[in-house]
């Protein structure tokens, strides 16, 4: 015992925190963002009303069993009116009818049955009251119905019936039986001849005062009763064994003494509240229920408390010991422990003071090497505050992936990883935690993330903001829930689940939003890396053009920029491989390619395929040049209604795959003549000849040398004008 005293002062600390958490804990009984009262009545846990406030699929009762409704500041259970609820005795006090019969026929038996309740044989008793009169307390549980009752005769004379006492004449009254559960009371008249009403009911100890008045006219059409509760049909036994879901919580224990049904849950020995939210401790020391000399002597633990002496004496400190003077020897002792103690304590404090500061100018370090300065002074200048970057901290973004758990993992390529993960308020996000950005071009990124944080059409993700604490900066994108086109189109479980009108309006969605980058973006974005992997598709498959980890801004002075060649095999605009010159043009390529994906249900590339059939662009287009078009459409989205829209978007696909950029459409001509189909009206610098457009197509489709096959040396290597320099196999973009 005396180990305890030489650390009484940080004992004492400690104890002190636990009060402070026992005081807040013993205000618990309720879930968080549940009702706690209805009127002037508690509702304690596992009773609950209606759903959390906090958390609207959560529940406020343990089970359905336990659901109340406050009704007017009335609270019922069923239809059953609850007085109290008492979470110690597990005991309920409610409002139940009377049962009566009387001769103007205006009778009435109630019923109450009630899961996981029994009419408490301790707490009530079963009366009647009348001349004459027979009264029975019915029970029908488990397909077995057994009745208890008393009978009282008056014989006329009424001269004789002790007034305010139930005597067994004018009232008589029994005990309650054991497993009374869904019951129902009787009360009918002793012969035909009697013309006195009856009266029966189970009624709460001292609830109800018998007055020969009564006989005439009953007061009452309710009365208190006690319900016994215990949670679920199972025993402890049961629960231990692992058989049934288990409510007691933190320093509780499962107790099925005197319980025919089910179980209840108790603290243990030491702690207070409410057992199926978690008990906490009981501070012995505070209510005098320790064995300590004085309240200054003892100090709380856990379940428990602990008796010392004060300082400069020895003993336990209890009252049967009690403490006695200690020599100098040990006090020097004890000064030598308690420095020790402090030395070690300041050194582990100075130490996590000095990696908690390394860590700090760590993070600033990686903030200024990742444009932080340049970021925090474009958005001093941003007059629109709705559309404000948000600059988010390392430590929000790992509590929302879970520390980067790889199981939030939704997406990852040659441009980073993408994780799931969940805001502080609620939101839903995609995180991309990026590759090292290039330093000499860290201004250029800044530039981007404030420009793409400024878009705002519903078929672009929205840039929602970034972190740049760490080596490897984060972007932070809106949720989009359904998955990739990608996804939609080659998952064998989705194939030709989706009609053409949805591909169709997929595919005008995504014009729009790139017409919308080229375009309408305060500076013209070419996105560079269009596939359908990189269009995400809603809850009800709106398309959202997303991933622009390889777009470029265009100046508004120059119409192509020189850049090193990236993208995704089988998107790869030819011209752009061959020159390096990046335009708006490329873009239209890949979507071409976009467009054949949707029409053929085909992957852009195919190693095993024959050398003619790999690339899908050339296959396409051969087809369309043989007039075997619907040869290659895919099965199942092809019919009599929509072969003429079928055959106009397989022409636009073909305009955008031409060799050579200057020929094809812009994105916004692409986006409206998709929209004209759609609607069925083209718009007016599209041919009508139909027969004219496919003719220059076959010419255009056989005039093409370039073929991305197995032999192309350029599908392996790429130039940049930049750097001057030849680049390995070219990235997936993702």
């Amino acid at each position: 015992m005396e180990h305890f005293q030489f650390h009484r002062v940080f004992m004492f600390a400690s104890a002190l925190a636990m009060v402070v958490v026992a005081i807040a804990a013993d205000q618990l009984q309720t879930l968080p963002g549940c009702t706690s009262t209805c009127g002037d009545t508690q509702i304690p846990y596992p009773f609950g009303v209606g759903n959390s406030s906090t958390q609207p699929q959560q529940p406020c009762s343990l089970n359905p069993n336990f659901d109340l409704v406050c009704n007017n500041s009335t609270l019922l259970l069923g239809n059953i009116t609850v007085l109290s609820i008492n979470i110690q005795a597990h005991q309920m006090d409610v409002m139940f009818w009377v049962a009566r019969f009387c001769n103007d026929s205006n009778n009435n038996n109630p019923w109450m049955t009630i899961a996981d309740f029994s009419i408490s044989r301790n707490e009530n008793k079963f009366l009647t009251v009348g001349c004459d009169s027979v009264g029975l307390l019915n029970s029908n549980y488990d397909n077995k119905t057994y009745s208890t009752g008393c009978l009282t005769r008056c014989y006329g004379n009424n001269v004789e019936i002790d007034n305010g006492t139930c005597s067994g004449i004018g009232c008589c009254q029994v005990d309650i039986p054991p497993r009374m559960r869904d019951i129902n009371v009787e009360a009918f008249p002793y012969s035909d001849s009697s013309r006195d009403c009856s009266y029966s009911f189970v009624a709460k100890h001292g609830s109800y005062n018998f007055s020969t008045t009564h006989l005439r006219s009953f007061p009452y059409e309710t009365l208190p009763l006690v319900l016994d509760w215990t949670v679920g049909d199972k025993k402890c036994s049961d629960l231990e064994s692992g058989r049934g879901e288990y409510a007691c919580k933190e320093n509780s224990h499962c107790n099925d003494t005197d319980t025919n049904f089910g179980y209840r849950c108790t603290c243990d020995d030491g702690y207070e509240g409410n057992p199926y939210l978690g008990c906490t401790d009981i501070d012995e020391c505070k209510t005098d229920n320790h064995t300590c000399i004085s309240e200054q002597n003892c100090l709380n633990t856990n379940g428990s408390h602990i008796c010392f002496c004060p300082h400069g004496q020895s003993g336990n400190g209890t009252k049967g010991v009690g403490c006695q003077q200690k020599d100098v020897v040990y006090k020097v002792v004890i000064g030598v422990g308690v420095a020790i103690v402090i030395l070690f304590v300041g050194t582990t404090s100075l130490y996590l003071i000095y990696q908690k500061r390394k860590l700090v100018k760590l993070r600033e370090k990686y903030f200024k090497q990742n444009g932080g300065s340049i970021l925090l002074q474009q958005l001093s200048t941003r007059e629109n505050s709705s559309q404000m970057t948000q600059i988010f901290s390392e430590e929000e973004l790992k509590k929302a992936t879970n520390n980067f758990d790889e199981s939030l993992i939704i997406g990852s390529g040659g441009f980073g990883t993408v994780f799931k993960g969940f805001l502080a308020n609620n939101r839903t996000v995609a995180i991309k935690k990026s590759k090292i950005v290039d330093q000499s071009q860290k201004e250029q990124f800044i530039n981007e993330v404030i420009i793409l944080s400024q878009i705002n059409h519903r078929n672009v993700v929205k840039l929602l903001g970034c972190c740049l604490e760490r080596e490897v900066p984060l972007l932070v994108y809106e949720f989009v829930e359904n998955g990739t086109l990608f996804d939609f189109l080659h998952t064998e479980r989705k194939i030709n689940n989706e009609t053409w009108k949805t591909r169709l309006r997929i595919a005008a969605e995504a014009a729009e939003a790139l017409s919308y980058l080229h375009s309408a973006a305060s500076i013209p974005i070419i996105h560079r890396d269009v596939k359908t992997a990189n269009i995400l598709l809603d809850n009800t498959y709106i398309a959202k053009v997303s991933d622009f980890g390889a777009s470029r801004l265009v100046p508004l002075d120059q119409t192509e920029i020189a850049t090193m060649v990236q993208g995704t095999f089988g998107y790869l605009d030819p011209e752009y491989l061959l020159t390096s010159q990046l335009t708006e043009k490329s873009d239209v390529y890949s979507f071409g390619v976009v467009l054949v994906e949707l029409l053929t249900g085909e992957k852009p590339h195919s190693f095993g395929k024959p050398e003619e059939k790999r690339s899908l662009a050339n296959h396409f287009l051969s087809c369309l040049k043989e007039d075997i078009l619907f040869d290659i459409v895919q099965g199942g989205i092809v019919n009599e209604e929509n072969q003429k829209e079928i055959t106009e978007v397989a022409i636009l696909a073909a305009k955008c795959l031409r060799l050579n950029g200057d020929e094809r459409p812009s994105m916004k001509e692409v986006a409206m003549e998709l929209e004209a189909i759609r609607y069925l009206a083209k718009p007016p610098y599209i041919n009508r000849d139909q027969n004219l457009e496919n003719q220059y197509l076959l010419h255009e489709a056989s005039s093409m040398i370039f073929e991305l096959g197995d032999n192309s040396s350029l599908q392996h290597t790429g130039y940049d004008s930049i750097r001057d320099c030849v680049l390995i196999a070219l990235d997936n973009g993702r």
